[in-house]
């Protein structure tokens, strides 16, 4: 398995429309990285994961059961888990030893994955702030009065630029 390339995740910023789409959490296979891992802690039925994997991304991302019980069906053709139906009905999920070293191959993968997420929490709690998400629309709305409803000279576009990589560069350097 491998991460996402950066051609293949600025593909998923965008659906076929040309319109805005929320990046998705995992990129192709990570989430049965995350899955194992989260195994690895007790849960051990489909539910439970949905409900792990949502309490990660702090309510950002629920998968549904059509993401989670096909991703299982992949394990368990792979020998990475067992599936063993219970009396009730439910099926009890445990990883195999073959599933645990996958998962200890592939731990700097999960550490990468995991901390992408953590990040991106942050960056979905930050939005939700009132002043942030004021300053935010602010900064669209007189960009885009500049930069697409008039006419902009080469010289004042260096500016801009400028000024973003300005103000990224401040934001990065505080304490």
């Amino acid at each position: 398995m491998r991460p996402s390339s950066p051609h293949h995740a600025a593909r998923n910023e965008h659906h076929g429309h040309g319109g805005p789409r929320r990046q998705r959490f995992f990129g192709h296979g990570e989430l049965r990285l995350v899955v194992l891992d989260i195994l690895t802690r007790g849960a051990s039925h489909g539910y439970e994961l949905i409900k792990e994997i949502e309490a990660l991304t702090q309510g950002n991302y629920t998968p549904s059961p059509g993401v989670i019980y096909p991703t299982l069906d992949f394990l368990e053709d792979q020998a990475l888990i067992t599936l063993r139906e219970e009396e009730n009905g439910r099926k009890k999920i445990a990883i195999t030893v073959a599933g645990q070293r996958w998962l200890d191959e592939h731990s700097a993968l999960l550490g990468e994955i995991l901390d992408r997420v953590r990040a991106r929490c942050v960056g979905h709690q930050l939005r939700k702030d009132p002043q942030m998400k004021r300053a935010l629309e602010n900064f669209k709305a007189v960009l885009d009065l500049k930069v697409n409803q008039g006419e902009v000279s080469p010289a004042q576009l260096k500016q801009i630029v400028a000024i973003i990589d300005g103000a990224a560069l401040h934001i990065t350097q505080l304490e």
